[in-house]
């Protein structure tokens, strides 16, 4: 092949590489829990961190219903492109919906690439005082996760996070004696949170540079 040849394969390799990675970007989805989360709480710190995340914004923020909630988790996905990547960010209740919405998905990981593709649930409710463990009995997520939990959180028992956390197939970090992890314990910017979502976007950036690698670039690798 002559090397004007070789050169335009390589300049429609590129222009395929950059159209590959054009896209929407990988935004955060934050779901509180009961009462929704103040002005002062770690959550509404962390949305103001990232550009184009988004609350999930309950019809009733007194009323616990998990259905209720899963559905508007999912609804709050929806209103963006299907290929949007999520990463989300749960607390107390707002954890339950998720796993409950996540357990609802066939397959959880949508092929396009789109959905919910990792999540941190921070001081879950326990899902024993809202009666609502048979609908959270089917195991795991179905994607990375992390549950922090807290050793004297009145919500949720350490013990109990713990089992939850193994029962989503998460991994477990139990952040000491520091209640619920909410205002009322002192949580207001909170830079841990942020490391970990941080964390979480990369990751699913360095994913999808792997799923959508053109083969000119393995065998530049090479």
């Amino acid at each position: 092949m002559s090397l004007t040849g070789i050169q335009t394969l390589k300049n429609t390799a590129a222009e395929g590489i950059a159209n590959r990675y054009t896209g929407s970007q990988v935004r955060v989805l934050v779901i509180p829990g009961l009462r929704d989360s103040g002005h002062g709480h770690w959550q509404t710190w962390l949305q103001g961190q990232y550009r184009g995340s988004v609350r999930v914004r309950q019809a009733n923020w007194e009323q616990p219903d998990l259905d209720l909630w899963s559905a508007q988790i999912a609804r709050t996905i929806e209103k963006a492109p299907a290929s949007t990547t999520w990463v989300a960010v749960a607390h107390s209740f707002g954890c339950l919906a998720l796993a409950h919405h996540l357990n609802s998905l066939n397959p959880t990981l949508s092929p396009s690439g789109g959905g919910i593709r990792s999540a941190l649930l921070v001081a879950p409710a326990d899902p024993v005082k809202f009666e609502v463990v048979e609908a959270l009995s089917a195991p795991g997520l179905g994607l990375p996760a992390t549950v922090i939990g807290s050793e004297n959180d009145p919500w949720m028992p350490l013990a109990s996070a713990r089992h939850w956390a193994e029962h989503w197939g998460a991994r477990f970090l139990n952040l000491g004696a520091v209640g619920h992890i909410n205002t009322e314990s002192g949580f207001g910017p909170w830079p841990l949170a942020r490391f970990h979502v941080d964390q979480m976007i990369r990751d699913q950036q360095r994913q999808r540079r792997i799923e959508r690698v053109h083969p000119m670039e393995l065998s530049y690798a090479i």
